[in-house]
Formats: C-alpha cells, sequence, structure tokens
C-alpha cells in the first residue's frame, strides 16, 4: 500500500510538472521571425546559471497564471547559449534576463522574481501606454489597486506628446492614464489644463515645468512612494533617481521604543517636510544592518539613521543621536549646505578596500557556511602553490651545485690542464731520477779510486 502511494505521488508530481511546463514554450531559431504577431515574455537563461534554475519553478507558475487568466501574453523560455546570436541581438548579456517583446520594442523586468510581481509587469506593459479613465469610479477603483500612478488631464497639446513619450519609456516601472477634468477626485484643483498629475501617499502632485524640470525626470523620481521599505533592489532602483537617500535602520522584531521612535521620525519627515525636500531626499527604513554594513564596509549600530549617496557611493552619518524631528532635519540640512562630514566614495583607496572587504567577505561566508568546503577551496590552492614556490627553489639551489660539480669533474678543459701538469711533473721526477743514477756512478768510481 506504502508503495501504491509513492508511486500515485510521483506521479502526480510527475503530472503537474509536465502540465505546468507546459505552459511555457520552447523557443528556437524560428522565434526571431515568428514573435511579431505576438506579445511575448521570455526568460532567456543557461543551463549553468543557478539563478536561472531557482526561477524555473516561478516561470512555469508565471506560465500556468497566464494561461488561466487568459491573457494575451504568451510566455517563453531560449536557451541563450545555444541561441547566442539571438540573445545578443536581444541585448542579453545576464542570466536569466527577462524581456516582454512587443512590436519591435523589448521592455526588460528589473524587479523582484516572484510571481505576482512578473504577471503585474507583464500585465501593465502589454497593454496601453495611456489607458483612459472614463468615470470616477473607475478613477477611484485604479487608486485602490496602484499606490502611484500618473494621470494627464486634458486635450491633444505638446504636453500629451510629451507624456506618451516618457509612458514608452518608464511603463516598465509604474502605471499611465489620462483623464477628462470632471473625473478627477473632488479635492484636486488645477491652477491650468492641460496637467500632469501624480497620485501616491493618499495626495497628489501637479507637474511643473519651470520647477520640476524635464518630465521624465520627474516621473522617474515621483514613481516610488515618499517612505519606502528599502532592501537592496530598492536601493539599486533609487539610484536612477538621483536622490539621496534617508534610511532609519532598524530591526523590524524589536518593537523597542527606541526602533519605533526613530521609524515615526523619520516617516513624520517624509509626510510633513516634503515640499521641502522631496526634491533631494527619499525617505524609508531598513531592516538589520547586514546589507548596510557590506554597503559601507563598517558595522553599523542599530537603530541609526544614514543618508546614502547612490551616485558616488556616499554616506554621511548624524554626528550626535537624532532624538527628535528637528535634530533629523538639522542633520539633512547640513548635508545640503555642505557642512555634513561625507564618508566613503568611490576613489581609487575606496575601490581598494572594496576588494579587500568582499574578498574577506567571500572567504568568510564559505567557511561559516562549510568549514571543510572552506578548507578544501581555499587550503588546496594554498598548499599547491607552497609546493610549487618550495620546488623551485629547491630545483634552484640543486641546480647550482650540480653546475659546480660537473664544472670540476667532468669539464674537458680542467681535465686536459690537470694532465699537462701532472705529465710535467712525471718528466721532473723522471730527470730527478737520472740526475741521482749519474751522481751515485760518479761517486763509485771517485772511492774506487782512493782504494
Amino acid at each position: 500500500m506504502a508503495a501504491a502511494g509513492l508511486c500515485s505521488f510521483l506521479a502526480t508530481v510527475v503530472f503537474l510538472s509536465a502540465t505546468s511546463s507546459g505552459f511555457v514554450e520552447d523557443l528556437g531559431e524560428t522565434f526571431k521571425e515568428t514573435r511579431q504577431d505576438d506579445v511575448w515574455l521570455v526568460d532567456f537563461y543557461a543551463p549553468w546559471c543557478g539563478h536561472c534554475k531557482k526561477l524555473e519553478p516561478v516561470w512555469n507558475e508565471v506560465g500556468i497564471e497566464m494561461r488561466s487568466s487568459g491573457s494575451p501574453v504568451r510566455v517563453g523560455k531560449m536557451d541563450a547559449t545555444v541561441h547566442s546570436s539571438i540573445a545578443s541581438e536581444f541585448g542579453v548579456r545576464g542570466f536569466p534576463t527577462i524581456k516582454l517583446l512587443k512590436g519591435d520594442m523589448a521592455y526588460n523586468y528589473r524587479g523582484p522574481r516572484t510571481k505576482e510581481d512578473i504577471i503585474e509587469f507583464a500585465n501593465r506593459v502589454a497593454g496601453p501606454l495611456i489607458r483612459p479613465l472614463p468615470s470616477q469610479q473607475m478613477f477611484e477603483h485604479v487608486q485602490k489597486r496602484h499606490k502611484v500612478l500618473f494621470v494627464y488631464v486634458g486635450v491633444e497639446s505638446t504636453l500629451k506628446e510629451k507624456f506618451i513619450e516618457v509612458a514608452s519609456e518608464l511603463i516598465v516601472y509604474t502605471y499611465f492614464f489620462s483623464a477628462s477634468e470632471d473625473v478627477l477626485p473632488e479635492y484636486v484643483t488645477l491652477n491650468e489644463v492641460p496637467a500632469v498629475l501624480a497620485f501616491k501617499d493618499s495626495t497628489y502632485f501637479v507637474y511643473d515645468e519651470y520647477e520640476d524640470g524635464d518630465l521624465s525626470s520627474w516621473v522617474n523620481k515621483e514613481r516610488f512612494e515618499g517612505y519606502l521599505h528599502v532592501d537592496g533592489f530598492t536601493l539599486y532602483e533609487l539610484g536612477d533617481t538621483g536622490k539621496l537617500v534617508a534610511v532609519a535602520v532598524i530591526d523590524e522584531k524589536n518593537n523597542s521604543v527606541e526602533h519605533l521612535r526613530l521609524k515615526s521620525i523619520v516617516q513624520e519627515v517624509a509626510r510633513d517636510y516634503r515640499d521641502q525636500f522631496y526634491r533631494d531626499f527619499q525617505f524609508g527604513h531598513m531592516d538589520g544592518n547586514d546589507y548596510i554594513n557590506s554597503l559601507l564596509m563598517d558595522e553599523v549600530q542599530v537603530p541609526t539613521i544614514v543618508v546614502l549617496n547612490t551616485s558616488n557611493q556616499q554616506y554621511f552619518l548624524p554626528n550626535e543621536k537624532v532624538e527628535n524631528i528637528e535634530d533629523l532635519i538639522q542633520f539633512i540640512n547640513s548635508i545640503l549646505d555642505g557642512t555634513a562630514e561625507a564618508q566613503g566614495g568611490d576613489g581609487i583607496l575606496q575601490r581598494i578596500k572594496r576588494v579587500a572587504y568582499d574578498a574577506k567577505s567571500t572567504v568568510v561566508s564559505v567557511f561559516k557556511s562549510s568549514p571543510l568546503l572552506g578548507c578544501f577551496l581555499f587550503g588546496l590552492p594554498l598548499g599547491v602553490i607552497s609546493i610549487m614556490c618550495y620546488g623551485i627553489c629547491t630545483a634552484d639551489s640543486d641546480d647550482g651545485s650540480e653546475e659546480m660539480t660537473r664544472k670540476d669533474v667532468i669539464d674537458p678543459n680542467a681535465s686536459d690542464e690537470g694532465s699537462d701538469e701532472e705529465h710535467d711533473e712525471d718528466k721532473t721526477r723522471e730527470n730527478s731520477s737520472e740526475v741521482t743514477d749519474e751522481d751515485q756512478e760518479e761517486k763509485d768510481v771517485v772511492e774506487k779510486k782512493k782504494d
């Protein structure tokens, strides 16, 4: 019975896996010619990529959801290592890369890799650039669904043309709508029409070309709520706005007065002093200091407030403890007027420090997660290098000794010279022997005469 149940379970798993993968189409060389007829959401992957393998079950769920909801978007995947020419044509430079292909346009997805976020992106980009809002009921419905939205109010104009251009560029991030003046909520008042409005944070803001500059830059800055939960991905996205990011680094699991107070101070400044700071600052909080420590290459105490400049990797820390709103405003103003001390940066010394810090962090993380693997990965190369160095040093020493030995023993010149010297000595000895014999004979003759 147990074996039968296990077989049934495995069969069900295989069936579900086959069914889910069936909603995601494997794309090949013909995709380039046939894609124009449909809107495609494509995952460009590499078989060896760990992130791609992690995305695969999520991607299958996306395929199921898009098909069951009746979406016109077709979901596919392409092995970019096999079809490298097509991937290169679409600008694929890393894995996985998610793109929505609509006509001649290719929109990159850079959000969190969750089913909900990917589907929301696909539905937003696949639809019209500018969605009409024909009634107040529809306007209220849209406001409840989206935290941030941009609305053009008015008839055809140069401003609307710019609005359409901006929508084609930034539709990957946010929604764009059009409405007549009588559709707007009663609390909205406009000095002139046409106008572009941003609705967020339970209020609205009107674009002013004289004060806000380029419409695209204004939309890019206003596409975030005034106060955010900041993580690594959000911080990366905020880098495009050119704003400084003021974050309260807290522990969300810690309900102590100090943590709650600091978060509340940042929230109040973001809300009540928006007109004073919104052009230069984005506000939020960050849970824990792990990410901020790696970013600053230093240990940041929790709770605290940090202001980050994502454009040049500088950061600012308050010299004194922030006790109230006035303290935070004074700290922000000191940054704006240049009296606050900037730390970090992207200079050569900081880059060297970054390389060393990243290397150290990698080694420590490997040893913490798997000491045996760490010993193998780092101990083995060090051992091999040590043996090679020892062998090189030993080889140099032996070669010198061998050279001297060979020179002393088998050098032909040295041998010849030695032979000549020995020959001369032998001749001298022979001569000496001859002289000695003659002297002895003369001595004998003399002795005989005497007798």
